[in-house]
């Protein structure tokens, strides 16, 4: 059931009886007040469709001075970071300078310690068996330790390497498991393949001719220039407060999740990535081919950097499939979704990420899906706190 669009801003009814006129709110903008009922600190969004760019925002940008959330600001976009990275590496495909199919020991010769072949395209589709994350010792293993442990700086091997010491999870090209370090493996391809650093390639084959002005990778700059909301969680036990985690060093995700943007700029991202600005035709599609993401009952999909979400789980019959991706890091949840034909898009961001309730994640979920649909009673709630899950 596609959502009525009642006008471009908000409409008015008059009302009868008395000859006075009452704003109706927008259902985005509900969906955002709901968000924030449910425990969201703050929350914006950024919705281009047919009828214009909308903006909405809901909650407080700082828990400290009360300032209402920017919505042309800027925050950690987490795993939408591995679209542009997917991006990049296709782009690079395009050019004839790699195979996707090819081993990446070709590209990489020693950086894995596995004897097994894996490909470029299995790791583009988390088929390849890598290890999630860094292991245990060099990560950050209790909630306190994303604070007292916020500055550390991994080097694009280090990260790599404390993450391989691990064993594979199941032999390349036989099971699906998500993996931030086959995107820092990405990453350090691109590098490796253009003899530039990945950020520069980033700007000069996505972020410049896409003009997005707000779109980079810090790397070690801890610094979030004109935050739209400041990160927090719940780092420590009551009563103490929610701790900010604004200002942290990522690089341990370099290639995986790493990356600044806005909601504007992601809208724009899309919306030319899916309207076949950035790639041939033939590569988009490979893109767009996606295998099951486990346990989500075809509702999502994941294929070459990408998200493929069914929106009848939560619409019913006859709603949408969207793309995009969804991004978690400390402090920042993001949602960036755009329809099949990259008409319609919006971008959700909240805070807090790590800590949040799953009914204050889910409630997110959902402030994205009304870009698109009308969610449907409870079992929609429980669908997307469930889908909220699958992705931490």
């Amino acid at each position: 059931m596609r959502r009525l669009v009642v006008s471009a801003a908000c409409a008015v009814l008059l009302v009868a009886g008395t000859g006075t006129a009452a704003a109706v709110t927008d259902p985005r903008q509900t969906a955002l007040d709901v968000a924030v009922q449910a425990g969201n600190a703050g929350m914006v969004a950024v919705a281009a469709d047919p009828a214009g760019r909308w903006r909405g925002r809901a909650g407080v940008g700082d828990v400290v001075t009360g300032a209402k959330p920017d919505t042309g600001g800027r925050f950690r976009v987490g795993s939408v970071s591995k679209t542009f990275t997917a991006t990049l590496v296709l782009k690079l495909a395009a050019q004839g300078r790699l195979g996707l199919d090819e081993p990446i020991a070709e590209y990489l010769p020693g950086l894995l310690p596995y004897p097994e072949p894996i490909t470029v395209r299995q790791l583009l589709q988390h088929t390849s068996g890598l290890p999630r994350d860094l292991a245990p010792p060099y990560t950050w293993t209790t909630a306190e330790e994303v604070d007292t442990e916020r500055f550390v700086h991994f080097g694009e091997v280090e990260a790599i390497h404390d993450s391989t010491v691990q064993p594979l999870l199941f032999p390349p090209g036989t099971g699906w498991s998500y993996s931030n370090t086959g995107y820092n493996v990405l990453a350090l391809l691109v590098e490796k393949l253009t003899g530039r650093r990945f950020e520069r390639v980033l700007a000069d084959w996505i972020t410049g001719p896409l003009h997005l002005a707000d779109t980079f990778l810090p790397r070690d700059f801890p610094l979030l220039p004109r935050p739209a909301v400041r990160g927090y969680e719940q780092l420590y036990p009551a009563p103490r407060g929610l701790t900010d985690v604004t200002v942290y060093n990522l690089s341990r995700y370099f290639g995986a999740g790493n990356i600044v943007s806005s909601a504007a700029d992601l809208n724009r991202f899309f919306r030319a990535l899916l309207g076949g600005e950035l790639l041939p035709d033939g590569l988009l599609a490979q893109m767009k081919t996606t295998v099951p993401w486990p346990g989500q009952g075809g509702v999502l999909g994941y294929g070459l950097g990408l998200m493929r979400l069914s929106l009848s789980a939560f619409c019913g019959p006859g709603a949408p499939d969207v793309w995009g991706h969804a991004g978690d890091v400390p402090g920042y949840n993001t949602w960036s979704m755009s329809d099949e034909t990259a008409t319609r898009g919006i971008t959700v961001a909240s805070t807090p990420d790590l800590t949040a309730s799953a009914q204050a994640a889910g409630r997110r979920v959902l402030a994205m899906v009304t870009e698109f649909c009308t969610p449907g009673g409870a079992g929609a709630t429980d669908r997307a706190t469930r889908l909220h899950a699958a992705l931490r």
